[in-house]
C-alpha cells in the first residue's frame, strides 16, 4: 500500500510574529532589534565534568566544555552554555544534531554520557539595539548591563514571567538570545513587542 502520508515542511514557533518582529525592529529606527532565530539545534549534554569525558568530548567540539557557573564557550558555529554543575547545552548550526550527538557519544566512549535532542523543545529570539539592556530589564530582574553580563555570561532565569535561558552574545552590540519554551514563545514575544513599544 502506497504511503499517503503528507509531510509538511518544519514550521518555527514564530513564524506567524515575523512580521510584527520586522515591523517592530523598522519603527524603533534601530533602538531595537527583534527576531527568531528559529531550528537552531540545540542538545542537552550531560556528563562528569571532572572525568575523561569531558575533556574528549571538548576535543571532538573543538572547545572546552565551560566549568564556571553561567558562562559560555564559543568556537565557530557552536555555542556551550552552562547550566549545572554535570549539564550543559550545546547550541548549533540548524539540522546539524544527529552529527553533533554522533561526535559527542564517539568521543565519550564508555565513559557515562547523557545526549538528548532538545532543539524542538525551544526556539531563540534575537533582542539586540542599544536598547536591548533596558528592553529585557521591563521583566528580567538580572542585571544585564555588560559590566554585569557581559560576552560569555548565560543564566536561566525569568522574563515576563516566563522561565528563559538568556545569552550575552559576543558582541555587546550583537545584543542577547532569549531562548524560551516552543509553547510559551507567542506569548514572550507579544511581551516584548509590548514592552518595545516606548522605543517604537
Amino acid at each position: 500500500m502506497a504511503d499517503t502520508a503528507l509531510t509538511a515542511p518544519p514550521r518555527s514557533p514564530l513564524a506567524q510574529a515575523a512580521g510584527r518582529l520586522a515591523a517592530a525592529t523598522r519603527t524603533s529606527g534601530g533602538a531595537v532589534r527583534l527576531a527568531e532565530l528559529p531550528f537552531l539545534a540545540q542538545l542537552n549534554v550531560r556528563l562528569d565534568a571532572k572525568g575523561t569525558a569531558a575533556e574528549a568530548v571538548g576535543l571532538a567540539l573543538d572547545l572546552q566544555l565551560p566549568l564556571q557557573p553561567n558562562t559560555v564557550v564559543r568556537a565557530g558555529e557552536l555555542t556551550v552554555l552552562w547550566l549545572g554543575p554535570d549539564e550543559w547545552l550545546l547550541v548549533g548550526p540548524p539540522g546539524s544534531e544527529g552529527e553533533l550527538e554522533s561526535r559527542i557519544r564517539t568521543a565519550a566512549g564508555d565513559e557515562h554520557v547523557s545526549v538528548t535532542d532538545v532543539s524542538a523543545q525551544r526556539t531563540t529570539l534575537l533582542v539586540a539595539g542599544p536598547r536591548a539592556h533596558d528592553l529585557l530589564a521591563h521583566g528580567c530582574a538580572l542585571d544585564l548591563h555588560p559590566r554585569s553580563f557581559g560576552s560569555g555570561r548565560c543564566a536561566q532565569t525569568t522574563l515576563g514571567r516566563t522561565q528563559v535561558i538568556v545569552v550575552a552574545r559576543a558582541d555587546s552590540r550583537a545584543g542577547f538570545w532569549v531562548l524560551v519554551r516552543s509553547s510559551f514563545a507567542g506569548y514572550l514575544t507579544d511581551w516584548l513587542l509590548d514592552a518595545a513599544t516606548e522605543y517604537v
